[in-house]
């Protein structure tokens, strides 16, 4: 069975409201979900307030967690839960002993990799006996944490990212019915030089996941509509499984959303539609969580434009056009026959430690995106797979990879992993200051 789910943003005052739940809220906006047809909801408690200090783990914080997986179960909804947030809707939310003057790098420092590790453990604790708990998502995109553009650049080595993830994932979940994940935006499979790798995504914990949003620049150089727009998901999740050893690993499209700073309001439902039914058609796929339920209420400031329309249901409790064509989907597509392998892949040229040569010709404008890109619009449905298992008949067969495309490099890219121009512009004013 295809999950589909909701990365769930609190109707009313967005994450804030961890500070002081409202639980008739949380059952109602759950109660919405269940409505809709959903059968998950991804929850992103804030870091800072479940561990404001390095040796202080708030039980009460906890305990809130747990009541809203509990009324997520209530409601018949499965929940997941991330841990380190971390990075939500264009606001950082580190504790403050990792900042300004106690400023230390979260991926090498050892005393602040032990507090993280005890802070996953104190999560399974918390939740492991839920009947409706899926498992436990590292933290929300902090590989951009360590990003050269992030203002405030936690350094850390491709090594150095290695030993964080496996203290962090540790001897994995308690319970073999769950999960322990790691997830990276896309900076990890297009971004030269960034210290975390394609092989970080694919081969730790139990599932890859995959965050696609095409304000990366897909839609800028393609158009939001386009084949590339929409296949965008579905190449993820092929270049995800290229870099996995196991071949039965699943992927999770956790994040995918419709961004009104390239698209319309009248556009969104179709590029969900096209999104999905491209996504669905690979057969690593786990279930697909949309980004996001509940618009961001305007009266909240200082949020890119954007995060204001992203919900499926509008800040009033409205379901959106949107919101009915993604419950549709989910519908139509939740008990889908298995997809047939796909035998035709473009390879992916990577180095003697499996990290590509160009991350750059991977990415949106690149030699192996527009190779995958032209043989998907032609019908092909294509895979990819690494210059190390196409040199390997075998590791070939085993993937029932009968067809080779090499692509042509285009030394060019049209990716930018910074998502909001405002952003950006806000940065250069308060740096020429």
């Amino acid at each position: 069975m295809l999950r589909f789910g909701v990365n769930y943003t609190p109707s009313q005052d967005w994450f804030y409201s961890w500070l002081a739940p409202d639980w008739s809220v949380t059952r109602r906006d759950m109660d919405a979900l269940a409505a809709l047809g959903m059968d998950h909801v991804r929850v992103l408690p804030l870091w800072p307030l479940v561990q404001p200090n390095r040796t202080l783990i708030r039980h009460t914080a906890l305990d809130d967690v747990r009541r809203v997986v509990e009324i997520a179960g209530s409601a018949g909804l499965d929940a997941s839960v991330d841990v380190l947030q971390g990075h939500l809707s264009g606001f950082d939310f580190v504790p403050s002993w990792l900042a300004n003057w106690h400023r230390r790098s979260m991926f090498t420092d050892p005393d602040a990799v032990s507090a993280q590790s005890l802070l996953v453990e104190a999560f399974e604790e918390h939740l492991h006996d839920l009947p409706n708990f899926l498992g436990l998502t590292l933290g929300n995109e902090v590989n951009q944490f360590a990003s050269s553009l992030h203002p405030h650049q936690m350094q850390a080595t491709t090594d150095d990212v290695t030993g964080w993830l496996r203290a962090l994932h540790g001897s994995g979940p308690r319970d073999a019915r769950h999960f322990r994940l790691n997830a990276e935006y896309d900076a990890v499979w297009y971004a030269d030089g960034h210290p975390f790798v394609p092989a970080h995504s694919a081969r730790h914990g139990r599932m890859s996941v995959i965050h696609s949003w095409i304000f990366n620049g897909t839609a800028q150089g393609y158009g939001a509509l386009s084949h590339e727009s929409v296949h965008h998901a579905a190449y993820l999740i092929e270049l995800s499984r290229a870099f996995a050893l196991a071949l039965d690993r699943p992927v999770w499209l956790q994040e995918v959303g419709a961004p009104l700073n390239h698209l319309t309001a009248e556009e969104a439902p179709d590029f969900c539609e096209r999104t999905v039914r491209a996504a669905a058609d690979c057969d690593a796929l786990w279930g697909i969580t949309w980004w996001c339920s509940h618009d961001v209420e305007r009266r909240l400031s200082d949020f890119p434009d954007l995060e204001h329309s992203l919900g499926l249901i509008d800040a009033d409790g409205v379901v959106k056009p949107i919101g009915r064509r993604f419950a549709a989907m989910a519908a139509e597509l939740r008990d889908r026959a298995r997809p047939e392998v796909r035998t035709e892949a473009v390879v992916v040229p990577v180095g003697s430690d499996d990290v590509p040569l160009s991350r750059a010709e991977l990415s949106p404008g690149g030699g192996v995106f527009e190779a995958w890109m032209d043989r998907a619009r032609k019908g092909a449905r294509p895979a990819l797979v690494t210059s190390t298992a196409a040199s390997d008949p075998s590791a070939l067969s085993a993937r029932g990879i009968q067809r080779l495309v090499h692509a042509t490099p285009t030394g060019h890219t049209y990716y930018s992993s910074v998502s909001d121009a405002e952003v950006l512009e806000r940065t250069a004013a308060h740096a020429g200051q």
